[in-house]
């Protein structure tokens, strides 16, 4: 009897024999439902990419076939069955995109200053960073339609119109950016800067900005790039123009309205006309990106 018991008492599993095995199986499922979601991870980002690709190497192949045998940067933009470029175009999406960067760029780095530095607990901090947040979700047809009741209609199409609507657009990417970097600020540089009697305003001009200049440049850099593809405002401010022409108080040729109306068109010369202009703005954007993360992350190893 004694060595019968004995017996069946090793023949039973142990507790931590058990916990052992549970453990395994726990892990082994664990592992077979890790590599299930990063499957269908690695297929959701294979899938996106594929039609990334696509677009880009069609967009490539295109633009490129038009960049060459058409004279886009010295022929203002055709009529139909007629040779052309896109000279005006460029010209004058240069001009809208600096203007409306130059008239939001201010406005937001100053109101990014003041919610950063200036508005702690305040009323007007908490409704004016509500209201930044409505407008950076604000669709773009939105704002082109309040500016083209605003200064359009009664008036003419103009490149100000335009530019004022892409103002409009910076300013909340601006404000945002703006915000964030000198919020990254440590509170250690403020603290030394007022242990030496530092004033409010050095502490800010002298101190906060020279501190996140670098992601300042960013997000002015990219709210630029934001614009410089932007079509539904100009749709109803700046229009366009099949001349020439640099006066802001007229309508005034630009690219994203040429592609949307060229690629309309049922004529051949326009389609390589606006396959070659959407390369070049996206050729702008892919530039004006790669420059914005080269300025953020030299000024982060800084």
């Amino acid at each position: 009897m004694p060595n019968q018991a004995i017996r069946a008492t090793t023949a039973l599993p142990t507790k931590t024999s058990f916990e052992a095995r549970y453990n395994k199986s726990l892990y082994n499922k664990r592992r077979r439902l890790n590599k299930l979601g990063l499957g269908f991870a690695l297929s959701a980002m294979a899938f996106g990419l594929f039609w990334l690709l696509w677009i880009l190497l069609t967009l490539f192949v295109e633009g490129f076939q038009g960049l060459v045998q058409l004279p886009v940067f010295t022929a203002d933009t055709p009529p139909p069955m007629s040779a052309g470029g896109l000279r005006n175009a460029i010209v004058g999406s240069i001009m809208l995109a600096f203007s409306g960067l130059f008239i939001g760029a201010p406005i937001g780095l100053m109101t990014g200053i003041y919610l950063s530095e200036f508005s702690q607990g305040s009323m007007l901090g908490k409704v004016t960073r509500f209201l930044n947040d409505i407008l950076l979700s604000a669709p773009s047809i939105v704002i082109g339609l309040f500016i083209y009741a605003l200064m359009v209609k009664g008036n003419n199409f103009s490149g100000w119109a335009g530019a004022l609507a892409l103002a409009l657009i910076v300013i909340p990417v601006v404000v945002r950016t703006t915000e964030n970097m000198l919020n990254l600020v440590p509170n250690s540089i403020r603290e030394a800067a007022y242990a030496l009697g530092t004033p409010k305003w050095q502490l800010v001009t002298k101190v906060t900005i020279k501190a996140a200049k670098a992601g300042l440049t960013t997000g002015v850099l990219l709210a630029f790039a934001r614009i410089t593809g932007e079509t539904a405002p100009l749709l109803f401010t700046a229009l366009n123009n099949q001349y020439f022409s640099t006066d802001m108080g007229k309508p005034i040729a630009n690219l994203p309205n040429t592609i949307y109306q060229f690629a309309m068109s049922p004529y051949d010369n326009w389609h390589t006309l606006a396959w070659s202009a959407a390369l070049l703005i996206t050729l702008s954007v892919l530039i004006l990106n790669i420059l914005a993360r080269f300025i953020g992350n030299r000024g982060h190893s800084k």
